[in-house]
Formats: C-alpha cells, sequence, structure tokens
C-alpha cells in the first residue's frame, strides 16, 4: 500500500510534466508566430538587392551581386531624403503636442473631482469609433477655406486629433493607479495643481507615455491617406505618399520599391527595437491599474 507521500510526489510529477507540456507547445506557437511575422519582412530586405528579372525568375534565392543601386536610386529619384524629413517634423510635433494634452486630459477626468468627468470621458473614446473616411471631405473643406491645405500644419492637426482618444484612455488608467495618498501629501506640503501634475503623476506615469507615444509615432509614420489627399507639393509630402510613386499604372521597378519599403520601415524598427520592454511594461501596468 503507496502511502500519501508517495502519492503526492506522483500528483506533483504529473502537474509539473502537464505545465511542461504547456509550455513547450506555447513556445512553439510563438516560435511560429514570430517566423510568420520575420520572414516577409526577410524575403524583402532579400529582393531589395536584386533586379526585377532576378525577382521573377528566382524570387526566393539570394541576389547574385549585391549592390546599393536600388537604394542609392530610391533615395535620389525617390526623393526619400526629403519626405523622411517631413514626416519626422510631423510624427514628432503630433507626437509631442497629443502626448502633452492627452495626458493633461486623462490627469483631470481621472484625478479632478468635477461633474463632466465621466462625459468628458465618453466625449473623448467617441473618437475611436470615428473612421478618418467619414470626416476627409470635411475636414478637406475646411482646410483649404483656412489656407491649411498643401501644408504640414494641415497634417498635424488631424493626427493630434486622432491621436488623443487613446493617448487619453490609456493614461487615465496610470492616473487612476496612482495612490491617493501620495498626492493628498503634496497638497498639504503646498504644492498646486500643476507641481502635481508635473512633479509627480507625469514622472509616475511615465511608462504610459512611452506606450502612447509608440503608438501615435509608428501610427502618424505610416498613415498615408490624409497625407496623400491633403499634400500635394512634392517638397511637403510625406514617406508614405512617396512610397507610392514607385507604383505607376503602366510599369513598376519592384526592386526599387523594396528599397524604398526598406529605407521606410527603419525607423519604425529601429523605435520598437530600442523600446519593446517599455510597451509590454506599459500594457500590462495599464492594463492592471485601470
Amino acid at each position: 500500500m503507496k502511502s500519501s507521500t508517495s502519492f503526492g510526489y506522483e500528483e506533483a510529477t504529473t502537474s509539473g510534466k502537464k505545465l511542461s507540456a504547456v509550455k513547450i507547445l506555447i513556445y512553439v506557437f510563438l516560435i511560429l508566430i514570430s517566423i510568420t511575422y520575420i520572414l516577409p519582412l526577410l524575403w524583402v530586405f532579400n529582393v531589395s538587392f536584386k533586379t526585377n528579372r532576378e525577382i521573377f525568375s528566382a524570387p526566393f534565392a539570394l541576389p547574385k551581386d549585391i549592390t546599393f543601386d536600388n537604394y542609392s536610386f530610391a533615395w535620389t529619384a525617390g526623393k526619400l531624403g526629403i519626405a523622411t524629413f517631413n514626416s519626422f517634423i510631423v510624427c514628432v510635433t503630433a507626437l509631442v503636442l497629443s502626448s502633452i494634452l492627452g495626458a493633461m486630459a486623462a490627469f483631470g477626468i481621472a484625478r479632478l473631482r468635477w461633474k463632466g468627468s465621466k462625459l468628458a470621458m465618453t466625449y473623448f473614446l467617441t473618437g475611436m469609433m470615428i473612421p478618418i473616411h467619414c470626416v476627409l471631405i470635411p475636414l478637406f473643406t475646411r482646410f483649404a477655406k483656412l489656407g491649411l491645405s498643401n501644408s504640414l500644419l494641415g497634417l498635424i492637426i488631424p493626427y493630434v486629433t486622432f491621436s488623443l482618444p487613446i493617448t487619453i484612455f490609456i493614461m487615465t488608467g496610470f492616473f487612476k493607479g496612482l495612490p491617493n495618498e501620495l498626492l493628498e501629501c503634496a497638497c498639504i506640503e503646498g504644492a498646486n495643481i500643476f507641481q502635481v501634475f508635473f512633479k509627480i503623476c507625469l514622472p509616475l506615469s511615465k511608462t504610459g507615455l512611452f506606450v502612447t507615444g509608440l503608438m501615435t509615432f509608428v501610427g502618424n509614420w505610416n498613415e498615408l491617406l490624409l497625407a496623400m489627399v491633403f499634400i500635394s507639393d512634392d517638397a511637403k509630402k510625406t514617406l508614405p505618399v512617396s512610397l507610392s510613386k514607385f507604383v505607376g499604372p503602366y510599369n513598376t521597378n519592384y526592386s526599387q520599391m523594396f528599397a524604398a519599403i526598406i529605407i521606410a520601415i527603419i525607423p519604425t524598427i529601429i523605435v520598437y527595437c530600442a523600446f519593446s520592454n517599455k510597451i509590454v511594461d506599459g500594457l500590462t501596468a495599464g492594463a492592471v491599474k485601470g
């Protein structure tokens, strides 16, 4: 007759085997997902060094001669240098404005007591349900009357507007998770509302700013519709609009187009690799605190 200790050991061993099997399945699934995402990117990088003839004859083979002619042509003839600078100016400006305004609005909704806080939150969250296509024509006609069409300012304003709802939503969760005792102590010590926000709440919620900032930057960096409609001057076009030049109605140079795509996605890859840990930590913390 087996003792209770041996039965407990067997149960622990069985549960340990089940747990290890589940972990293996999870790791296999994650590896497959990673391969699914990485392989297309590697393929685009590979064919960016080929000619059109090589792409159609051997699309999955390595290039015969590695040259940077496609990249130099895409950078000069495609005017990607000017387009990258325009995208950088627009995205950074929209990032700074949406982060500051969104954090202020979230602080007012989460930490200040006033009757319209819930209504204001509902109003801002409604902006997340409005697609850009619904407001494209009204924005274009309004900006044309105000002289904002064909200008970078005409892109910054809608970028900030459409970035505010998600920024306010995430930052509200972070501000609600701050302990009340900390803010009460600051008020007792004589800190005003601006000091409480800028010196206490904002530094403690910087992880949320990382998350919203990265989402805002990447989303605006890849935005095409507004930039294509509002900007007609080649000197003011952003990077996604310049990429569309490589696709013609009768002919498309795929090798140069893929080289331009690699140039366009390099900044977002660098940003994600540099702040990937902040993204995961921020989303997790925001979910717990909200």
